[in-house]
């Protein structure tokens, strides 16, 4: 009983955090529509160029050093001793400044030779700030990594939320102020990291209460000492390392803000064109965050499933499992893959305010499938236990971007960063595949119904334009607020027609229904029973 109870406090602690992950990341694409409206397609590209440096820290912050110092509280435990401020909090706090520092550095004393690879000087203030957010890592990282640790996943989740919370209304109060008082636009930059700093100080206060209230439990005499090598091991090797995994779309626009503006330099603009162009390039990346997000979501609750049966040694189901999350991460991100590229026009309008880059967002939009897919075989990889090959796999597609970004965007512009992004991701999810295969027999044709998949695409996609086109006979789409209309409508249709043309067309199997609300309901709408 004890055992089924821990358990079952392990996943509900696994769901607290996928929700609170969820919460954070639609947030953080979310609010940047709103950035781009006040400060415009310029401002936006000032944002854009640190943005991937505070999403870095953001990341390290909530998976890769938690996750690391939840292991050394593990091991300490299971040598039979508690947590000592001398004998773990110590050392681990030395390694944690240590590694803060280093980062620290590089992008604050690196800021001035940064910005000129990035191709603007005028962005060393904005990356200076943006480095300060490194020093916080060691309070956050510890406070949320030792409560994983002892399966107490609450004070995290609360944490997240209250840091993204925090960050995004400083985020956008600064930059309503500083386009409001005509201050410089890279002080948008620097509020962005203003806004990041303090986001970061409210998660340690709030960190700071869950400890005082669970003193007793955290703050006990040990016996148990784990050598600094095993903890510089941990921290840097696993916790970097698990990082990377989740930073994909990250260090995409990482290669971006090194390589963009040059390239579109030589495409033939000017330094001001290359950042509004750049500007507009960067909506696209909100929008296939949410929508990876979105396909992601779902296949990801089932990754604790196979997980534990994989320990049980239930290889039959392990696979199984693999192949539904697949399966249903698939099907949700081609659909919002293929409406977005049907209605780019519309929420480009919508959402930025005009409708340049049409044809750059659409390719962007491809890539939400491969990086949806890629996601969640590199979540049921980690479940395996294999961290480092997913890692190595991103390393090598951040490498073919930047490659293909030096030979697409100075040919194509913004396009040809698109293709260099949709290229990438693809060799990276290909690379996931390879592994995976090679882990447990694994065939997507297996799991995926295509003609069902394809059936219902047609059916959406019918039914947008029809809509779409009834819609503007009705109502002249001359004014922004028009679009609004137009984009729920279709929206709403095409995601209601796919939905039921999968079900009617066999795309789930009963058992795959039993883990829907209402299974019952639908089963008697696919004309089955249980």
């Amino acid at each position: 009983m004890a055992v089924h109870s821990k358990q079952q406090r392990l996943m509900r602690g696994a769901l607290l955090l996928t929700l609170a992950g969820l919460f954070g990341k639609v947030l953080s694409a979310g609010y940047r529509v709103p950035l781009q409206n006040i400060a415009g397609d310029i401002g936006f590209y000032i944002y854009q160029q640190v943005y991937p440096i505070l999403g870095m820290a953001w990341m390290i912050s909530i998976y890769g050093f938690p996750m690391a110092i939840s292991s050394l509280v593990a091991r300490a435990q299971a040598r039979g001793g508690s947590l000592s401020v001398r004998r773990f909090y110590a050392p681990v706090f030395m390694v944690m400044i240590g590694v803060s520092l280093v980062l620290f550095s590089i992008f604050y004393f690196g800021s001035s030779a940064i910005a000129s690879f990035m191709g603007d000087q005028r962005l060393r203030m904005p990356l200076r700030v943006t480095a300060t957010v490194f020093l916080l890592l060691p309070f956050t990282s510890i406070g949320r990594g030792v409560f994983q640790g002892i399966d107490e996943m609450t004070p995290t989740a609360v944490s997240q939320m209250i840091e993204q919370v925090v960050r995004v209304l400083v985020i956008i109060s600064a930059t309503l102020f500083f386009v409001g008082n005509g201050y410089n636009y890279y002080y948008v930059g620097s509020g962005a990291a203003f806004g990041s700093i303090l986001g970061g100080l409210a998660a340690c206060l709030v960190l700071s209460f869950y400890i005082t209230k669970h003193r007793s439990v955290l703050l006990k005499p040990s016996a148990s000492f784990i050598p600094i090598g095993d903890i510089i091991r941990t921290m840097v090797l696993s916790g970097l390392f698990l990082c990377v995994n989740y930073m994909l779309l990250l260090l995409m626009q990482f290669a971006d803000a090194f390589t963009m503006i040059s390239s579109l330099k030589i495409y033939g603009l000017s330094l001001k064109e290359a950042q509004e162009m750049k500007g507009v390039f960067d909506r696209g990346y909100p929008l296939l965050q949410l929508g990876t997000v979105l396909a992601s979501s779902l296949a990801l609750a089932i990754v604790p499933s196979v997980t534990k049966k994989r320990l049980e040694n239930k290889t039959t189901e392990v696979q199984e499992n693999a192949g539904q999350a697949m399966k249903l991460s698939f099907l949700i991100s081609i659909a919002a893959s293929v409406g977005l590229f049907i209605l780019m026009p519309e929420v480009n309008v919508l959402l930025f305010t005009s409708n340049e880059g049409v044809i750059a967002l659409r390719v962007l939009s491809v890539a939400i499938v491969f990086a949806s897919m890629t996601l969640t075989l590199s979540s049921l990889l980690q479940g395996f236990g294999i961290v480092f090959l997913p890692a190595f796999a991103v390393a090598i597609g951040v490498i073919v971007k930047v490659i293909l970004n030096t030979v697409f965007t100075p040919a194509l512009g913004i396009t040809g960063s698109g293709l260099a992004t949709l290229v990438s991701i693809c060799v990276v999810f290909l690379s996931n595949i390879m592994v995976f295969k090679k882990r447990i027999p694994f065939s997507l044709r297996a799991y995926i119904p295509w003609r069902a998949t394809f059936f219902s695409l047609v059916v959406m996609t019918v039914t947008i334009v029809v809509a779409g086109g009834a819609y503007s006979q009705f109502i002249e789409m001359q004014h922004r607020q028009d679009y609004v209309g137009y984009c729920f409508l279709t929206i709403a249709l095409g995601a209601l027609s796919y939905g039921v043309s999968l079900l009617k067309s066999g795309a789930f199997t009963d058992k795959e229904l039993d883990y829907f609300p209402k299974s019952t309901k639908l089963k008697r709408l696919t004309k089955r029973r249980s």
